[in-house]
């Protein structure tokens, strides 16, 4: 049975909160939520999340969502100019239409959105590292990729606020003024996108000529749009809900039983820990993300096997192979482990392969362009756990070595010490209660990648390296 949003929990007082508010204008647009359900600012991980009110069985639907609720810039006041300039819109990003809705609508004191957007009064419950200054990001994240991604979004984020936003705001001040549309507001609308929207799955092609044509041209993805009361659920890896997409409307629909009092959870995607710190602000704990990753710079691999290199003979060929590389693996900077393996185990298989390569053997590579690939299956076997300590001894030097140095770029005076003192103070709970929020952040992404370094460092050693 699904009832109109009236299921809350509400706090004490005769004046509306933003949340009763918010569940009002639910019921007005057409919202229809499951009666075994509430929202609610108490018992869950965060500060607003759902819980059920009875047990759930497996596909049953917790809320439907009409495509008008969406909040997007086909169905903002401001339409019509965002369409009719749109070319005027185009970024490396895309999503500079609907920051530019979330701009008019969040300050607009009339706006149909009020309610859904008035959940947040400000956007200081957010706290992405971008938020954190330049001095904590990289003391307390070094090594993990996170302060280099935060650099180049804040970088990002200036040139689009300076060279598309400001420019239209220009043309249209009895919309959008630069005095109230900052970019201070800009980069917090930003950081609420990434923690709250979400994007369509792209359509499946049917056809065989479709599925050329997308080979020749690489699909646009779907714009990115906010979804009210889906974006009130929480993520775990390990979730029980998941939103479908009709062409009508949407439904957060139960993946498994949801007994009375448990939190409901939605999935933002297999995110590891530091993805969901950079782009949502918060982690899980990291034993309990099946889904974190540890990524091995592929310079580090070039960087083992040149190490010792003397003859000008074996520069040559060492910088020819780093040359090949790169333009085999175009932007690819990184080989991805996470916690059964190597993730990206073809470009891993494409590395070390060329790294190992004799000048003769690389001299008929060049004159091949390329080899004839192994069986893809085979590639994944060999570079999971199970398939990693019996790799070739020159690969799995590589390997160990490479991540050794991966483990150095954390900061640690000795790896082994490092990880071990990181996850003692994980182990403490009075010593990780003291820690501050974001301390306690960062301790779950270092931990996570760490752990799953030192275990590929456990697989990869040969008897030769445990006598030395």
């Amino acid at each position: 049975m699904a009832t109109k949003a009236k299921r809350l929990k509400v706090d004490d007082g005769s004046e509306m909160n933003p949340l009763q508010d918010f569940l009002q204008w639910c019921n007005r647009v057409g919202l229809v939520l499951s009666n075994k359900v509430c929202v609610s600012k108490e018992g869950t991980v965060a500060e607003y999340g759902m819980l059920a009110e009875d047990n759930i069985e497996e596909g049953e639907v917790l809320f439907t969502i009409p495509r008008s609720a969406l909040l997007h810039q086909e169905t903002t006041e401001v339409s019509v100019v965002l369409n009719k300039e749109s070319s005027s819109l185009e970024s490396p990003s895309g999503w500079v239409p609907l920051l530019l809705t979330l701009l008019y609508e969040y300050t607009s004191p009339r706006s149909h959105w009020k309610p859904y957007l008035s959940l947040w009064t400000d956007f200081k419950t957010l706290d992405h590292p971008m938020f954190w200054s330049k001095e904590e990001r990289d003391g307390l994240l070094r090594g993990t990729g996170v302060p280099d991604a935060v650099d180049t979004d804040l970088a990002n984020i200036q040139r689009e606020y300076t060279d598309v936003v400001l420019p239209f705001i220009a043309k249209h001040p009895d919309l959008w003024n630069a005095e109230t549309h900052t970019l201070e507001l800009y980069t917090q609308l930003v950081a609420f996108v990434m923690a709250y929207s979400f994007q369509e799955p792209q359509e499946e092609e049917d056809s065989e000529d479709e599925e050329e044509d997308e080979d020749e041209e690489e699909k646009v993805p779907n714009p990115p749009m906010m979804v009210p009361m889906a974006d009130m659920l929480n993520h775990v890896s390990n979730h029980n809900a998941n939103l479908e997409f009709t062409p009508g409307s949407l439904k957060m629909v139960c993946v498994r039983a949801i007994r009375k009092g448990e939190e409901v959870f939605n999935t933002y995607g297999q995110m590891a820990n530091w993805q969901l710190l950079h782009m949502y602000g918060f982690t899980e704990p990291y034993r309990s993300n099946g889904n974190d990753t540890a990524d091995v710079p592929v310079s580090n691999l070039y960087q083992v096997a040149t190490q010792g290199v003397q003859s000008d003979v074996a520069r040559q060929l060492a910088e020819e192979q780093r040359e090949v590389l790169c333009r085999m693996m175009q932007e690819k900077g990184a080989i991805v482990f996470g916690k059964q393996g190597c993730l990206t185990d073809a470009e891993l298989h494409t590395v070390l392969k060329v790294l190992c390569m004799s000048k003769e053997e690389f001299s008929e590579f060049k004159d091949n362009e390329g080899w004839e690939e192994d069986e893809e299956d085979e590639i994944s076997l060999a570079f999971s756990n199970e398939g990693l300590p019996g790799l070739k001894a020159s690969w799995k030097r590589l390997i160990h070595e490479a991540a050794r140095l991966t483990v150095r770029s954390y900061g640690d005076e000795e790896e082994e010490g490092g990880v071990k003192s990181d996850q003692a103070l994980m182990e403490d709970k009075a010593a990780f209660e003291g820690l501050s929020s974001r301390e306690q952040q960062a301790l779950q992404v270092r931990c996570g990648q760490k752990s799953i370094l030192l275990r590929l460092m456990e697989l990869t050693e040969s008897r030769l390296q445990l006598q030395q």
